[in-house]
């Protein structure tokens, strides 16, 4: 499914949710498909139990996954006021981190093309 860097200083958790977000915003994992168990995906990655529990609760927290008690956690149908919030998030910390670059010296302009050679991500399609 993907990997984790036990070398890096980024928390096993905060890159095991940001690596889930990814495949449910790509669209990798579908609406309402079953996550790996705590204790499977645990096993693939050699990392502890509890590491995957918080960042299950933290996916549920943000809306990107649901818990059904004895049968696992599934990623959550797209929410307009979850993908609102969270646009709105996204803004204030892109916003953020502009304002950092152009104080640092970097000039607007360059700014704007770096933006403008981004790809947006693959989403799968069901144009079949």
């Amino acid at each position: 499914m993907f990997t984790i860097d036990t070398r890096s200083r980024v928390p096993i958790y905060e890159q095991l949710t940001e690596k889930l977000k990814e495949l449910i915003v790509r669209e990798v994992m579908k609406e309402d498909e079953q996550l790996p168990s705590v204790r499977s995906l645990a096993q693939d990655l050699t990392i502890n139990p509890n590491t995957i529990q918080k960042a299950y609760r933290e996916l549920e927290r943000e809306g990107y996954i649901y818990s059904i008690p004895g049968k696992g956690s599934f990623v959550s149908p797209v929410k307009n006021e979850i993908n609102r919030e969270r646009m709105e998030m996204l803004k204030k910390e892109l916003e953020r981190i502009v304002g950092e670059i152009l104080f640092l010296g970097v000039p607007k302009d360059e700014v704007i093309k770096l933006i403008e050679t981004m790809e947006e991500p693959e989403r799968s399609g069901d144009d079949d």
